[in-house]
């Protein structure tokens, strides 16, 4: 994959690093920024220049054309379900409109009652994979970042399988900050996995428990579809999910990668907040 072909699918933060920092996307008023990470801790466009965090938006670190997803990849999250261990991977898709970046608002839909964060591990894919093995998968990822595969549990119902509605709500997908390179993380199935509630912890587990690991999941779908670069993979949350109220911060935690914070808010509010200011533009 040559630079233009990276930096297209995965956006000019890859292109510039070309596998050696972490890289991501913000906007600096209004226009799209590829950034980098420095090895100093300093934020930085692909020139080098200066960036203050607290006056950018942070986008998802990569335009992700297909997210799939995988449910019930560790069985201690199955057991606190009360559901079996599928024979198969349970793979479903996540759409873009459910993407947003790291502290950008989650919106609690009106009307729910069972709202959960789900903490897991993203794969992105940096090379083309066409039914690759196993023992070659790895070699076919860019880099891993965190997600938080949001659900509304009320619309989880037997017949309603894959959980698209649930699944899919605007918002339900935060992602990033960073994508780390794979370089940086020489193995992907020794991360912990915390989540935090308004700084309680909540949730903690390890990739090291994933019923199906990276390179299984990557194998495993590039056997009927071609994954290609920008693709990402969700793999899954261990056991600790709990209810998401508005007002709540949730932060992500997986091994040594930026964390993901998110706040969450009403969608009531919103929509008070939308309706007074355009009252005050009339």
């Amino acid at each position: 994959m040559t630079p233009l072909d990276a930096g297209v699918a995965l956006g000019a933060g890859w292109a510039a690093a070309q596998g050696d920092l972490p890289w991501g996307r913000v906007l600096v008023e209004g226009r799209e920024v590829g950034v980098v990470r420095r090895d100093d801790g300093a934020l930085t466009t692909l020139s080098g220049e200066p960036l203050d965090e607290a006056a950018v938006t942070w986008l998802p670190p990569v335009e992700a054309r297909t997210i799939i997803a995988i449910a019930l990849n560790y069985r201690d999250h199955a057991a606190e379900l009360d559901l079996a261990e599928p024979e198969q991977p349970a793979l479903f898709p996540k759409f873009a409109n459910a993407l947003v970046g790291h502290r950008q608002p989650i919106v609690r839909p009106r009307g729910i009652r069972f709202m959960h964060y789900e903490t897991e591990l993203a794969v992105v894919i940096g090379r083309p994979a066409r039914r690759v093995r196993r023992e070659d998968a790895l070699g076919h990822v860019a880099g891993y970042t965190i997600a938080n595969d949001l659900v509304v549990r009320d619309f989880v119902i037997d017949h309603f399988r894959p959980p698209i509605k649930p699944k899919n709500f605007d918002t339900f997908l935060p992602m990033g900050p960073l994508v780390v390179p794979a370089s940086r993380v020489p193995d992907p199935q020794a991360l912990a996995v915390r989540t935090y509630v308004n700084g309680e912890l909540r949730q903690e587990g390890s990739t090291r428990d994933m019923v199906h690991g990276v390179a299984d999941l990557v194998a495993y779908v590039s056997e009927f579809m071609t994954l290609r670069p920008g693709d990402v993979l969700l793999t899954g949350t261990p056991k600790g999910i709990s209810h998401v109220h508005a007002g709540d911060v949730l932060r992500c935690e997986v091994g040594e990668l930026p964390a993901l914070e998110n706040p969450v808010v009403a969608e009531e509010d919103l929509e008070a907040s939308a309706a007074r200011a355009a009252e005050a533009a009339a």
